[in-house]
């Protein structure tokens, strides 16, 4: 008999907890197979609470050495105690102190929550529910509590020893090869946020003044010999600090601001307050082994857990159900920083292909739920790109509605009022009511209702009248438990363009409110009309994407060209042009299919070519207008009965035709922007490189290229990690000649550097060929592939999966086998990584009958199986139902 789901927890079912932990002494004595944590608890009676009500504390896989209540040892039948549980029935009625002594193995704890052993090094991840696997605790975010925290280690295999707060005190214990050090945090927080990191580490220092005047010391602990890797990581921390301060008011609140780099992490980054861990891959960064994204990311990763001392620390979320509140909301900040700092309209793209390519699928697919969830299985499971990436676009709606100046005060008062405290979305919103005297009750759907809107747009103008109507209709599809949904309210940026390419500018505007450009749609059909329009206009909708909807409008491919030349907003510029490809991409699909020629028009050739040469614009942004759309993206504007094999050889088709009809401009413009200094991460010379290798790719795809001989030199002549990436990436998926030569340079090069051999992994795995799979398989055996290290499953094993759709979609089958007989493998060692995995099946249903049949049989044999982690029982029943 298979187990269960695990139960559901649900939103309306929250209780307060009934006891309070003002403090918590910890004393950690490391040790690689026998960790001793002693833990001292001040208990309190919360308010409310009935006298003998029992005392429940969360456990996982925990053993209990000792346990005392004021000092005095509790009775075996006082006490109710597993691994996962604790309970002391009949606690006094008053304030008490709890002791307890548990012991951990951390070299055996493969899950890489809670305290664990990661080449060496100790280190701890406690979000969602890992604290519980270092001491029995009230492990959820409302419980609020000030940590002191005494590490203890062998001297020499920790030299070491780091804690959350400030550092109170160090030094050897007498008579052993043991040293200590005791951190104290000034500021109440959750459990999941509690951290510490012992072991032979490097450090890089600087220091940074606040606005308040606090000189705060900043530390970046790295593996010996990765200290001249930091740079970057380390001036991106200064600047987001500095960013805070002017635009959010924010300044740091502790004497010492540490990072940690570990090479074994599930997540990406975590903000425990005062010592954030990292995934080593959003730190370290050289030229020779880091590329422009690489660079980009870790500035933003940076900025984003720094930026949670504020969303997300000083002001944590009651429950997992507010998890947007610290993560959307912190998204959105981080996004922010990294549009001022580099291009605001090019970042702007870059943040809507993301949650395009991951959060719309999610929302289209049996994994949908709300940006706040009302009911969960598995919290892991919900840290998604619904609660992150629409997580922000519901916070920027928000200060799209209100305006700068409301937005401001809105974020203002939620800072001055809920600081210290753990609370709702309903909390945030009522903050922004108040500061912009509006009504945001239908507003609030946005958290609830699950699903991408969709938008259909139909306009007509009358030439005698002078009338432009335009008639937007909305509907939001239905979703797993959520069948039936309303109107939502959605800002809708819009303006008229006339044929000379400038705005017109209405007499009036009626049918909708309206402000400035926005107009608030709140009804499932709302017909606006724009009078004193002396031609008939082009109107650009959803400009900068000011709504996370799927807009479907009536233009045609001759006015969505008319836009990608003249709109004056860049974002549906790109967008109409992206437009135009997709239709174009969709009906090759369809002639692939069929096995009829493909067209590619002339005018979108030449738009395309138009951008490639316009100077005034920005390389990245003329970059981007040249990147097709995704197999993905193309799979998901098809909807249904999806062939990965058919989209793949329609857009390689393209490509190729856009390349030979555009050969001479492509080689030109490729020749024009050859480098013409030293390597430099900012923006404008990682935009420089971004057009220059789009060009490479069709290069290498068209027939100009078919030789290899010029992606070769630039694979060979490249000084820097992206342009060798670029070529190798063009050499592999192209299967050029010399594409194995350049493998076996490139994993000779970077042989010591993990970082550098994950892209190694990852560029095999995407490459679209029959032979991939096998591939795969092999690369499984290599010297430098670990299953223990989530970095490397992702780069091979998840690249494969969401990143080579028609390999993994295979038509035998043999893809989605694969994947999912290795995410049951994983479960055994790390049910995190190995749910996360399994989640590239949620599109599995779209696809058309005999790979849809393949889809399921793998997830029936999986949901057949009994030992499946509670993680992976989720995601498996959840793509099922």
């Amino acid at each position: 008999m298979r187990p269960e789901t695990p139960a559901p927890v649900r939103l309306e079912d929250y209780r307060p907890p009934a006891y309070e932990i003002a403090s918590v002494h910890l004393d950690i004595r490391l040790a690689p197979q026998a960790t001793r944590v002693r833990a001292k608890l001040a208990v309190t009676p919360a308010e409310g609470t009935a006298a003998g009500t029992p005392l429940v504390l969360d456990g996982d896989e925990l053993k209990l050495l000792a346990l005392s209540l004021d000092g005095r040892v509790l009775a075996e039948d006082a006490i109710r105690v597993s691994p996962d549980r604790l309970e002391i029935p009949s606690p006094p009625a008053g304030p008490f102190t709890l002791e307890m002594e548990t012991e951990l193995d951390p070299d055996a704890n493969t899950k890489l929550m809670g305290l664990y052993r990661s080449n060496g090094t100790y280190c701890t991840q406690c979000e969602a529910e890992g604290f519980r696997r270092i001491t029995y605790f009230l492990d959820r975010p409302d419980c609020l509590s000030v940590y002191t925290t005494r590490i203890e280690a062998r001297k020499n295999d920790a030299p070491v020893l780091l804690g959350n707060g400030n550092p109170v005190a160090q030094g050897d214990v007498p008579g052993t090869d043991r040293h200590y050090a005791i951190w104290h945090d000034p500021h109440p927080k959750p459990s999941y946020l509690f951290a510490m990191v012992a072991g032979d580490l490097a450090r890089v220092s600087d220091t940074f003044t606040t606005s308040e005047g606090r000189d705060v010391a900043l530390n970046i602990y790295v593996e010996h010999g990765n200290e001249g890797a930091c740079d970057w990581a380390m001036d991106s921390l200064k600047r987001s600090m500095r960013w805070d301060e002017e635009v959010f008011g924010r300044a740091y609140d502790l004497d010492v601001f540490n990072i940690v780099a570990v090479s074994d992490f599930n997540m990406g980054a975590m903000e425990n307050k005062g010592l954030n861990i990292f995934n080593d891959k959003y730190v370290l960064a050289e030229p020779d082994t880091a590329t422009d994204q690489d660079y980009a990311g870790i500035e933003t990763v940076i900025a984003h857990e720094y930026f949670h001392n504020w969303t997300g620390n000083r002001i944590t979320c009651r429950d997992w159900f507010q998890l947007c509140l610290k993560e959307g909301l912190t998204v959105f900040r981080d996004q922010e920083f990294s549009a001022d700092q580099r291009s605001r309209a090019v970042k702007r793209i870059a943040d809507v292909r993301l949650l395009k390519s991951h959060q719309f699928p999610e929302d289209a697919g049996p994994l949908a739920h709300p940006v706040r969830p009302r009911l969960y299985h598995e919290i892991n499971n919900f840290y998604t790109a619904t609660v992150y990436e629409k997580g922000s676009e519901v916070v920027r709606m928000l200060k799209c509605l209100l305006g700068e100046t409301a937005f401001r005060a809105g974020m203002d008062l939620y800072f001055d009022r809920h600081d210290g405290e753990a609370t709702t979305i309903e909390a945030f919103l009522a903050c922004f009511q108040e500061a912009g005297g509006v009504d945001l009750a239908q507003f609030a759907l946005w958290y609830e209702q699950a699903g991408t809107p969709v938008i259909r747009a139909e306009s007509r103008y009358e030439k005698e009248a002078g009338r432009f109507t335009l008639t937007l209709r909305q509907q939001v599809p239905p979703t797993p438990k959520q069948a039936d949904k309303q109107p939502m309210h959605i800002p809708v940026r819009v303006a008229l363009m006339g044929r000379d390419g400038r705005e017109l500018h209405p007499a009036s505007v009626t049918g909708a409110e309206t402000t400035g450009d926005i107009i608030h749609l709140r009804e499932a059909s709302q017909t606006i009309t724009f009078t004193g329009i002396a031609e008939r206009p082009v109107p650009s909708i959803l400009r900068g994407f000011s709504a996370p909807v799927s807009l479907k409008s009536d233009l045609a491919d001759d006015d969505l060209l008319f836009l990608a030349a003249n709109d004056s907003d860049p974002f549906n510029r790109w967008a109409s042009l992206q437009g135009v490809l997709m239709n174009t991409l969709i009906a090759a699909s369809a002639c692939v299919a069929r096995q009829q020629p493909v067209n590619v028009p002339d005018a979108l050739v030449a738009a395309i070519e138009a951008n490639t040469v316009d100077t005034t614009l920005e390389h990245a942004f003329r970059a981007l207008c040249l990147q097709l759309p995704g197999e993905a993206d193309i799979a998901r504007e098809i909807g249904h009965d999806i062939d990965p094999e058919a989209i793949r050889a329609a857009r390689a088709a393209v490509r190729s035709a856009i390349s030979d009809r555009m050969a001479p401009t492509i080689t030109a413009e490729y020749a024009r922007l050859a480098g013409d200094g030293a390597f430099s991460p900012e923006a404008a010379a990682a935009g420089r490189r971004s057009l220059r290798n789009v060009l490479l790719d069709y290069i290498g795809h068209g027939a100009a290229g078919a030789d290899g001989a010029l992606v070769r030199a630039h694979f060979e002549q490249a000084d820097n990690m992206t342009d060798r990436l670029a070529a190798l990436n063009v050499l592999v998926h192209a299967a050029l000649p010399g594409h194995e030569d350049a493998l076996v340079s490139f994993a000779a090069r970077h042989k010591a550097n993990p970082l550098a051999m994950d892209k190694w992994f990852m560029v095999q795995a995407t490459a679209a060929r029959d032979e991939t799979l096998d591939k795969v398989r092999a690369l499984t055996r290599h010297p430098a592939f670990s299953a223990g290290n989530p970095n490397r499953v992702r780069a091979l094993i998840g690249a494969f999966a969401t990143g080579n759709q028609s390999q993994f979609n295979r038509a035998d089958g043999a893809g989605l086998d694969y994947v999912a007989d290795f995410a049951r493998e994983l479960d055994r060692r790390n049910p995190q990584a190995a749910a996360r995995l399994l989640s590239a099946f949620r599109s599995w249903r779209a696809l058309e009958p005999e790979r849809r049949g393949h889809a399921e049989a793998a997830l029936r044999r999986l949901a057949s199986d009994d030992g499946l982690s509670a993680d992976m029982r989720d995601i498996v029943d959840r793509c099922l139902q």
